[in-house]
């Protein structure tokens, strides 16, 4: 049972028996001294009573004041629940975002596992290609191809075409011997330079795979092989100045143009000996990357363009000049046309008088004849061949001008 309802069906239970009591007491006044004593002792019940009612009252109280101090928290409670709501919301929604990210993080995290995996292999593979192009190249016969190729692509790439802008492996003879270069280039004016490839890359490739930041033993052995690599480019530059190629070429500049097809083998050696270049123009050669001969190359192709623009061009006014000079013979022509046309014209006007003034004055004295079968009247001619006045028509006579200045047809025409 409640202990609130307890305590309040006891405070009535004290309520009625304290009635009661008083109801006995006033009746003992007028009974025995045993109903006294029994009325006594229910008295000192009824204050007992008493008592306890009055503590079930301060005790009903006190639970009250616990109830509502209670339901005060309660609704504190709630109120709180309440201005918590949004937050748990926010809460929840920051939960469902992070139970995503979670998600798409393992996702990502195994395409990138995966991705490096692929690249892993790719490296592998690139490892073993570079492995096997390092040892093709270790060779010189390769080495000499591979830069014979990478010429041709370059001049290629350039809008050179082989047969006419360029030919390989021409036979070149002059003082020093005979030569034979790996492209000559022909320039327009019919000049002609040489290109020779050279592949310096065993000592370069050596020294590659040690690292830049090496130190000690492994520095200097890179350092040593940096040098060797410069080295074997100063022998290519004096192999190529000996042959002098340009003296065996028409109209040459005097330089042969060396090819190293990879610009970190120029560059390197640049690198290490910052003097090779002046070196290389002293002996008359040209070092060239694929980028610098490219440039050059293209540089020539543009000058060809324009020379067959310049041929055009010359070809067309030559061209117009004779078509000109043509025109004025032709209007010669046509003004002999035209005077023969006014002599003719003339004839017939003669012609028509004279049939008018004579032969029919003299055919209708014949009266035998039917007049209306006379011949009609010759009407005259009076206009004339119009001239050309173009001031490209005014010119002299081809009988006046000097052989020198006459064309072929002009020349055939007096020679008739």
């Amino acid at each position: 049972m409640d202990p609130i309802l307890s305590l309040v069906l006891g405070l009535l239970l004290g309520v009625i028996l304290g009635a009661i009591i008083g109801l006995l007491v006033a009746r003992a006044r007028s009974n025995s001294p045993a109903t006294i004593a029994v009325l006594s002792e229910l008295k000192a019940e009824a204050a007992a009573s008493d008592a306890t009612a009055v503590a079930l009252r301060e005790q009903v109280e006190h639970l009250l004041a616990q109830q509502r101090a209670a339901q005060q928290s309660r609704d504190a409670d709630n109120r709180v629940l309440q201005a918590l709501s949004p937050v748990q919301e926010t809460l929840r929604t920051m939960q469902q975002t992070v139970a995503d990210l979670e998600s798409q993080r393992s996702l990502q995290h195994g395409q990138l596992s995966e991705q490096l995996k692929n690249a892993t292999e790719s490296e592998e593979r690139l490892r073993g290609t570079a492995e096997s192009l390092a040892s093709a190249l270790r060779n010189n016969g390769t080495r000499g191809v591979w830069g014979e190729t990478q010429l041709r692509n370059v001049v290629q790439a350039a809008g050179l075409v082989e047969r006419v802008d360029f030919d390989v492996q021409q036979s070149v003879r002059s003082d020093t011997g005979a030569g034979r270069p790996d492209m000559v280039i022909h320039l327009p004016g019919g000049k002609n330079i040489a290109v020779d490839a050279k592949v310096p890359f065993t000592a370069f490739l050596e020294a590659s795979q040690i690292a830049v930041t090496a130190t000690g033993e492994e520095g200097a052995r890179r350092d040593a092989l940096i040098k060797q690599h410069v080295r074997v480019v100063r022998g290519h530059i004096d192999t190529l100045a000996s042959k002098a190629y340009w003296a065996g070429l028409d109209a040459s500049p005097e330089l042969v143009i060396a090819f190293i097809p990879s610009e970190s083998l120029v560059s390197s050696a640049m690198e290490a000996d910052p003097s090779i270049m002046d070196y290389a123009f002293s002996k008359r050669v040209a070092l060239a990357s694929p980028v610098t001969l490219w440039s050059v190359l293209k540089t020539v192709a543009f000058s060809w363009q324009q020379d067959v623009l310049t041929d055009e061009a010359k070809n067309l006014f030559d061209l117009g000049k004779e078509l000109y000079q043509r025109l004025s013979t032709l209007s010669e022509h046509a003004d002999k046309l035209r005077r023969s046309i006014d002599s003719t014209v003339s004839s017939y006007n003669q012609f028509a008088n004279s049939l008018e003034s004579r032969v029919l004055v003299s055919a209708r004295k014949l009266g035998a004849l039917d007049e209306s079968k006379v011949l009609g009247a010759a009407v005259p001619l009076d206009a004339t061949a119009k001239p050309l006045t173009a001031v490209e028509f005014d010119r002299v006579s081809p009988h006046e001008r000097s052989p020198h200045e006459l064309g072929d047809d002009e020349r055939g025409e007096r020679a008739s």
